[in-house]
């Protein structure tokens, strides 16, 4: 009886000999800056150009505090140089120590996203050549909330441009001894009840634009004019 010698086998033309990348795998997927994810990486709400948003970037633990005098300059400015760009309009902000709150507009969700990418690395940019560092500012992607109702964007208003005085209120190292908080854009505010003049406003830079939309212009007055004596609740 003769041993048959086994023949090594040819590759089948058309199979790969390694393993794809293709499909779902545990633990694909963009990673967030940090241990835990601040914001959900899941896929974002659409947008409709006739709704504006609230957006909250956060910055990382660590870095310089944003309501000083040099920081503040360094992102008015970036803020005027990015605040109405392809569809994009950054309408209102707040600057506290470690994050940021704006409302905005854009014509579509990709416009929004845009914008706040070209927002982000404006700031990004000019607070590590202040800092004179480099490497990530924002500790993670930015957390967005549309705002449907004329109410919603009352509140929205009213929480942004008081939010420094709800963290003065809550012992959390802020001041505001001002009517306003000169931290936001309740300088170029026009919908308070009382007459606020701003001194040296003029010569400053404009850091947002005017807002397009009804609800941002018209549709929020309906439930009434804010008071600089507003303070979001407490808690």
């Amino acid at each position: 009886m003769v041993d048959r010698v086994r023949q090594p086998m040819k590759p089948q033309q058309g199979v790969l000999p390694f393993r794809q990348n293709g499909g779902r795998r545990a633990g694909a997927g963009r990673k967030p800056n940090g241990e835990k994810a601040l914001v959900s990486h899941g896929p974002r709400a659409l947008l409709a150009a006739r709704f504006p948003a609230h957006v909250t970037m956060k910055l990382l633990r660590g870095l310089p505090r944003l309501r000083s005098s040099r920081e503040y300059t360094t992102l008015r400015d970036a803020f005027a140089a990015g605040c109405d760009r392809h569809g994009f309009r950054l309408t209102h902000y707040a600057v506290l120590n470690d994050h940021l709150h704006f409302l905005v507009e854009a014509r579509d969700r990709t416009a929004l996203s845009r914008g706040l990418q070209g927002l982000a690395i404006r700031i990004a940019k000019a607070l590590n050549r202040l800092w004179r560092r480099s490497g990530t500012v924002f500790a993670d992607r930015y957390h967005d909330r549309i705002l449907k109702t004329p109410r919603e964007v009352r509140n929205a208003l009213r929480y942004v441009l008081g939010n420094g005085k709800k963290h003065a209120a809550e012992g959390r190292e802020v001041a505001v001894p001002q009517a306003i908080d000169i931290y936001t854009s309740a300088p170029w505010f026009d919908g308070f009840r009382e007459n606020i003049v701003v001194r040296g406003i003029a010569a400053m830079p404009r850091p947002i634009t005017a807002a397009h939309t009804w609800m941002l212009t018209i549709g929020w007055r309906r439930h009434g004019l804010l008071s600089v004596h507003d303070v979001p609740a407490v808690g």
